[in-house]
């Protein structure tokens, strides 16, 4: 038996190996030049990597922590020692005018805004939260209502107070890099149920948000790659995929690949661009499927200096470019001030040249932590122009989405089997997401297909 997996990044290889330590003779396919998909390491000083892409993880992630384990890869710490960093304006509330320039110090992580505001705020969330179906969320009750309606509506329909009218899209841009126009409400409930819940995503001591890989994220597929070695393919973009009674024929740039099935391990919207002969019974994607609205910025200090100002790094702003920071700095080394761009922000500065969005962020930065220099690197990762990944964190499902696309995510089709962050209803849009697809998309086709020459 011989499976193709299209797509190197975590799904993919984790498909991958599970598919080769059962005997399956395997063959991987990346576009790229690289493993790792939206799993992707900078090194911004001599053996200093940070994540460009994901990074975080908790004790829930129990594959990750698992794979990371079998793979002798090590969780450190997420920095949040010291004081937090808040700029948040508020154009139609008095008490909550505030500026980049006289941001404010505050212990641990809660706003400067009215916590009863905040509280309602939450509570509303977890309320059409708790209501969702994660494992079929388009069986929600009142599910058409909830795909039909974005979360802006949902905002401007329940959000009274002006602090949490502002801090609803902060929220909505760190959790799910989303604009709250580009999900519906479905989505960005299941999101945030299939993560853990909004408490545990957004969490950094006990949750979601807990640790990261040392050395980086994309280790870890580098890793399996290595074990895959000759098995992985790079620069093959797939162009089309052939089905017939006694296997299926992958097209690539580079040639055709023959086997008795194939897994694809990429987002909805890039699954679309393929080829299928028979034709899909329902596209992958819509036009209102959105890429993850995310651009990540880092700024390299030669040490992190904001720790002896007695701040933690993390910080939050309700004006751009840099919509949140954490300290990201590798143990012993450098210190790695990253920068979240989000949403509608990201949308705007991702158009803009690399000598601007430097002078933006590090003019910002200067004023969110007072004193400190220029940084020696900058770095930045447009997610949104990035070809082979359209967006970051993961797709974000729009209205009507999950009521026309959700029930054939996972459906096999034929011989082709669905991996992806966005085919799991566990922890959708992280790692832990990949992985759990991976390890299902292998055991699909392993049980499907044993032998070649079986019908379709």
């Amino acid at each position: 038996m011989k499976v193709l997996v299209v797509g190197a990044g975590l799904a993919g290889l984790t498909a991958a190996t599970d598919l080769a330590a059962r005997g399956v003779d395997v063959q991987v396919l990346e576009a790229r030049d690289r493993v790792g998909g939206r799993m992707h390491g900078i090194e911004v000083a001599q053996d200093d990597w940070a994540d460009a892409g994901a990074a975080y993880l908790g004790e829930r992630h129990t594959e990750l922590l698992a794979l990371m384990a079998e793979t002798d890869l090590k969780a450190v710490p997420t920095a949040m020692e010291g004081a937090s960093r808040f700029a948040l304006t508020a154009p139609d509330a008095t008490a909550s005018d505030a500026t980049a320039s006289d941001a404010r110090s505050v212990p641990g992580r809660f706003p400067p805004l009215s916590g009863v505001a905040l509280g309602e705020l939450f509570d509303l969330l977890d309320e059409v939260t708790r209501t969702v179906r994660v494992d079929a969320p388009w069986l929600t009750p009142d599910a058409e209502r909830l795909d039909s309606t974005t979360a802006a509506e949902w905002a401007e329909e329940n959000l009274r107070h002006p602090d949490a009218r502002l801090f609803f899209p902060l929220f909505l841009g760190e959790m799910m890099a989303a604009a709250p126009a580009d999900v519906s409400v479905l989505h960005m409930a299941f999101y945030l149920r299939s993560g853990g819940g909004l408490r545990y995503l957004n969490a950094f001591a006990g949750g979601a948000q807990e640790s990261r890989i040392d050395g980086g994220a994309h280790r870890l597929c580098e890793v399996l790659a290595a074990r895959l070695g000759d098995r992985v393919r790079l620069g093959e973009p797939v162009l089309a995929v052939e089905q017939d009674g006694d296997g299926v024929t992958v097209r690539t740039a580079g040639g055709a690949h023959r086997g008795d099935a194939v897994i694809i391990a990429v987002p909805p919207v890039l699954a679309d661009r393929i080829g299928f002969r028979p034709a899909l019974p329902e596209p992958r994607s819509s036009d209102r499927t959105a890429p993850g609205c995310a651009v990540k910025v880092h700024l390299i200090h030669p040490s992190p200096l904001w720790r002896e100002m007695g701040l933690s790094g993390w910080s939050v702003s309700s004006d751009g470019p840099l919509l949140s920071t954490v300290d990201d700095s590798p143990p012993g080394g450098v210190g790695v001030l990253t920068g979240f761009v989000t949403g509608e922000e990201a949308k705007r500065y991702a158009t803009l040249p690399l000598a601007e969005q430097r002078a933006a962020a590090v003019a910002q930065a200067a004023l969110l932590f007072p004193g400190l220099p220029e940084p020696i690197g900058f770095h930045v990762t447009n997610w949104l122009d990035e070809p082979y990944s359209r967006g970051c964190y993961a797709a974000l499902f729009g209205p009507g989405d999950w009521i026309a696309q959700g029930p054939g995510l996972t459906r096999p089709h034929g011989r082709v089997h669905w991996a992806g962050t966005e085919t799991s209803t566990e922890f959708f849009g992280l790692m832990e997401g990949a992985i759990r697809s991976g390890r299902r998309a292998a055991a699909e086709a392993a049980h499907d297909h044993p032998t070649s020459g079986s019908a379709l």
